[in-house]
């Protein structure tokens, strides 16, 4: 279970053990990064107790960084969204260990080494998050191995998972397709997709979630009303006409135009019931339906550019065919001009 430092606390006996990770005693580096860092290489039964003890069960927001400078923005987005759900953020950079081969003392200082960079890298992030939101509790993570993967595993235990758009943290910069698309194809808990300049704090736009009739995603529609609550902002739920062929179509036998009307209110009526009862959960949220004949990603791409959010659903596919996220996601991934949220198969929503 995801679990916040309780500031004010100290172990006794945890400084030997911090020290042995980042080589330093810890004493260069904020409290939260090296109490994680240490529980991130070893958790001795007296550590894990007062970890088990002292920390809160709560489902952190956690942003992955990388060490380059551009990322106040995106940090400052993440604590936005830890700050609309009331729990804590989490700054993570994977460290990548050094390979075992070779002199263990020259084996030894490069892990230390990487420790201590990345705990610097944490640091000033976290001091970003609590400048923009003093009142946000603010903790760090150094979790070790690949970047996607470590966050792929600490998912079930996140709340959500904000990530910047070329797929860094920790996480050397790699084009979208890497990092952020395997972190949102596989994780367990919805992940947000910033854009390059995207504002800390919301435009205004309202919500839109792409609604499949065939695939259809209630996860992804509850997050979409969840969110659109949190932002006091409406929802768009929003179907692209693009295969009728696959819609219950009413046994008119007409064509041409009145059969378009026949398809679009069929598709409306489907819509209606799919989110009958997410309205009931939301009542003071409005909601528009949407439905236009254009190719799913097309359109939604054109309603991001006045868009505060994007949600998209994800199947989750195993094998070669999970790098594709479901097309419809994975192109909006990459053309959206708004943040997007993909929510695949995630146990309960919560906050």
């Amino acid at each position: 279970m995801s679990t916040a430092p309780t500031l004010g606390h100290r172990p006794g006996n945890a400084a030997e053990i911090i020290g042995q990770v980042l080589g330093d005693g810890g004493k260069e580096h904020s409290w939260s990064v090296r109490i994680v860092a240490a529980f991130a290489v070893t958790a001795p039964p007296v550590l894990r107790r007062f970890w088990e003890a002292e920390m809160v069960d709560v489902r952190p927001v956690i942003v992955g960084v990388d060490d380059s400078d551009d990322q106040d923005g995106l940090v400052r987005y993440a604590a936005h969204q830890a700050t609309l759900r009331v729990v804590p953020l989490h700054v993570a950079h994977a460290i990548q260990l050094p390979w075992p081969f070779g002199n263990r003392e020259d084996k030894d200082a490069e892990a230390r080494a990487s420790s201590r960079r990345g705990a610097a890298v944490v640091d000033r992030f976290e001091e970003v998050a609590r400048a923009a939101y003093p009142r946000l509790t603010v903790a760090g993570e150094l979790p070790l191995g690949d970047p996607a993967g470590t966050l792929v595993r600490r998912s079930p235990e996140a709340s959500l998972i904000v990530l910047g758009h070329r797929g860094a943290g920790g996480f050397p910069r790699l084009p979208l397709g890497s990092v952020s698309l395997q972190v949102a194809t596989h994780a367990r808990c919805p992940v947000l997709v910033t854009r390059p300049g995207a504002p800390a704090e919301h435009r205004g736009g309202p919500v839109v979630v792409g609604a499949d009739l065939v695939h259809h995603s209630p996860k992804a529609v509850e997050f979409a009303f969840a969110e659109a609550e949190r932002r006091a902002t409406w929802l768009q739920v929003v179907h692209a006409l693009h295969r009728p062929a696959l819609l219950p179509l009413p046994a008119s036998g007409t064509t041409g135009e009145p059969r378009m009307r026949e398809t679009e209110d069929s598709a409306r009526r489907l819509l209606e019931d799919r989110i009958a009862e997410h309205r009931g959960q939301y009542p003071g949220t409005a909601v528009e339906l949407r439905l236009d004949w254009s190719r799913p990603a097309t359109y939604l791409t054109e309603l991001s550019e006045t868009a505060d959010l994007l949600v998209v659903g994800s199947r989750g596919r195993a094998g070669v065919r999970r790098l594709l996220l479901g097309t419809v996601s994975g192109e909006v991934l990459h053309t959206a001009r708004c943040p997007v949220a993909v929510v695949g198969h995630c146990g309960a929503l919560r906050p």
